[in-house]
């Protein structure tokens, strides 16, 4: 991992989004890229040369004035940290930053969804963010503090579309040195599987994913539940997971990855941070 990006609004959810991508730079020797987005209405870029320009120039220097406050943190001393500031309104335009910077990781911060509220970066924008980028999404709604990323559930249906996710998600937390649990949750029902089904459903898709290697086999939990998220959180907080993580599919909410919206129940309603890989 060598370069975090970070969009801002300034609230204090961008702070714990920026607290968190400094653990990981320091993990890391990574660099931080923060963004805001300006966001200038129709209303500005529709007037005259002249005032578009004035408006615009008021609106960065206010923004490289804030920038000043904003990232004097003692938590960022010693990290290399890259400000700046485009006039996007689209959060889809995100994962085009991403890119252009080559980034690993999109930190953000989030309050969930508890309303209609609408702030920039928060709730649901958060969501439209996930729902486009190709980068992992790290979420995070509290203050960190120096966290270690020690145990990790990564909840997964095993089907072979998550092989990638599966991929870029070991490849991380190989990296962190943290122990990850493969969660599987199995509903009543239906989608009820006994052991042996469930069994062979993970063996087929860790053979394909790790060409054979059955090793992680030892590491996947058969947690059953009256629903997904029920036992994603249920078990995460039994062995006091760091984080979530979990594969999205960028249709709905936060993280398609079995049925209906899911992923964006335990993003909103996790008190854990989530980290997100798209499929």
């Amino acid at each position: 991992m060598k370069k975090i990006l970070v969009p801002v609004d300034f609230s204090k959810y961008s702070e714990y989004a920026l607290e968190a991508a400094a653990v990981f730079a320091k993990q890391h020797d990574a660099e931080i890229i923060v963004l805001h987005m300006l966001g200038l209405s129709e209303a500005v870029l529709t007037k005259n040369e002249g005032q578009e320009v004035a408006e615009a120039v008021y609106y960065m220097k206010l923004a490289e004035k804030r920038f000043e406050t904003f990232l004097d943190k003692e938590y960022l001393k010693g990290i290399k940290v890259t400000e700046t500031v485009q006039n996007y309104k689209i959060f889809s335009e995100i994962n085009e930053v991403a890119h252009e910077n080559n980034a690993d990781l999109i930190v953000m911060g989030s309050h969930g969804v508890s309303g209609l509220r609408e702030e920039v970066f928060v709730g649901s924008n958060t969501e439209k963010v996930v729902r486009t980028a190709d980068v992992p999404v790290f979420v995070v709604k509290n203050s960190v503090g120096d966290f270690k990323i020690k145990e990790v559930v990564f909840a997964c249906d095993f089907k072979i579309e998550n092989l990638r996710p599966y991929h870029n998600a070991m490849r991380l937390f190989n990296a962190l040195g943290a122990n990850v649990h493969l969660l599987y949750v199995n509903l009543p029902g239906e989608k009820f599987k006994n052991s042996t089904q469930m069994e062979e459903k993970v063996k087929e898709f860790l053979f394909k994913a790790d060409a054979g290697n059955l090793d992680m086999h030892d590491h996947v939990v058969y947690y059953s539940d009256y629903s997904v998220e029920s036992g994603v959180f249920n078990y995460s907080k039994k062995i006091d997971a760091d984080i979530i993580a979990i594969p999205t599919h960028g249709r709905r909410g936060i993280a398609h990855f079995f049925s209906g919206s899911i992923g964006e129940d335990i993003a909103n309603h996790s008190d854990k941070p989530v980290l997100t890989f798209k499929i």
